[in-house]
């Protein structure tokens, strides 16, 4: 084979990258089982990276039989079998021989999955989802005597892409030198609805776990019976006592001015959001919040009672944050009540999500990371900003 064939398939498989998470597949669907911020915005992702002419590839375990492909806006999804998910993604990687593979969250097995794409001569990029991942003694919430084995996978890894400041702080000085930042990602919506002419009511999505602190959610509307608040969420025992959950259901069910809405499609949810005069962070710890995003995206105000990563809500006046829970319910009404506040606040977090948070923005993001873009660093990039 000459050398310039040898070095076109090169590039070809430089530009092929593969995900391995069904749930992917379920916001490409726009299914309603399909939960996740991180997922949603990995879908985002593949999505951007196949428009740029990337072969994106998705491995999935239970929603396609083996061998079985569906190709959904120029992604392909794979079924990779049902069998130990090692096996499965050795199997995947040899098939498919991508350049990348790219997996978010921490997972006691990243470890020897790691290894197994190197004996595949592929290249992984881990992408941190909680702000612990970085941590690796407290960042799993499964099988937590196995991070040793995690943290081998961090060690051994080629890209670690993380959302904000204190995640690089904490992580281990060697292991700074490949950490990339790369924003979060949100489809922007081509219209959305003045201020004056929505629904005068606070939304608060997400999943009911405790570090999401739904509790607080509901201290809240019963303090202002006045305001409405629509909630959308499903029960979870991630990172959540197997009671928390039921407690919290039965909170939201019997505060009159909540409007309960249990889970709900992801389209349902956007809707949700976009409408709301306020969406509502109760969170005291995540990664960066992709409703977040999402409100911004949709000139939805994001009050967040100890949230602000690298403090851009406070920087770019894209909403309240940090204020604990007293200030937070006192400025609620406020907020609520000021139609030109919300609208000036919301016209803002329009034009900051288009500039930063575009899936077409983090595509470029990522393939700058990967080409190792020193301009990229945590420490170069956030200390100019």
């Amino acid at each position: 084979m000459g050398d310039g064939r040898k070095q076109g398939l090169t590039h070809l498989t430089e530009r092929r990258i593969v995900l391995t998470n069904d749930v992917i597949y379920g916001y490409a669907l726009d299914a309603s089982w399909a939960v996740g911020g991180a997922e949603r915005a990995q879908w985002l992702l593949a999505r951007s990276l196949a428009a740029k002419d990337w072969d994106v590839k998705i491995g999935v375990r239970q929603r396609l039989e083996a061998g079985q492909s569906d190709v959904i806006d120029g992604v392909e999804f794979i079924g990779i079998g049902r069998g130990q998910v090692l096996k499965a993604g050795y199997r995947f990687l040899a098939k498919v021989k991508p350049g990348w593979w790219h997996w978010r969250g921490a997972e006691h097995w990243w470890g020897p999955a790691v290894e197994l794409a190197r004996l595949n001569g592929v290249k992984t990029i881990f992408a941190a989802a909680f702000d612990t991942d970085v941590i690796p003694r407290k960042a799993l919430s499964r099988r937590k005597r196995w991070w040793p084995v995690y943290a081998w996978g961090l060690e051994r890894t080629d890209r670690i892409l993380l959302q904000h400041r204190s995640q690089f702080d904490n992580l281990a000085p060697r292991w700074q030198e490949k950490a990339r930042l790369l924003m979060g990602t949100v489809e922007i919506p081509p219209a959305v609805t003045p201020h004056s002419q929505r629904d005068r009511y606070i939304a608060w999505v997400g999943v009911l776990r405790e570090p999401k602190r739904p509790d607080l959610l509901i201290e809240f509307a019963r303090k202002l019976p006045e305001v409405r608040f629509v909630v959308c969420g499903g029960v979870s025992t991630h990172r959540t006592g197997p009671e928390y959950s039921k407690r919290i259901v039965e909170g939201l069910q019997s505060t009159p001015n909540i409007e309960y809405l249990g889970q709900v499609s992801p389209e349902k949810s956007l809707q949700i959001i976009r409408n709301a005069a306020i969406l509502l962070s109760t969170s005291t710890m995540e990664g960066f919040p992709n409703v977040f995003l999402e409100a911004w995206a949709g000139g939805t105000p994001v009050v967040s009672t100890f949230l602000d990563p690298d403090d851009l809500i406070q920087k770019h006046g894209l909403g309240i944050a940090g204020k604990g829970t007293e200030e937070t319910c006192t400025t609620l009404p406020g907020l609520i009540e000021s139609v030109e506040w919300r609208q000036a606040i919301g016209d803002r977090t329009r034009q900051y999500a288009i500039s930063h948070h575009s899936s077409e923005v983090v595509a470029v993001g990522l393939e700058r990371a990967i080409a190792g873009d020193q301009e990229l660093r945590l420490e170069a990039r956030i200390c100019r900003s």
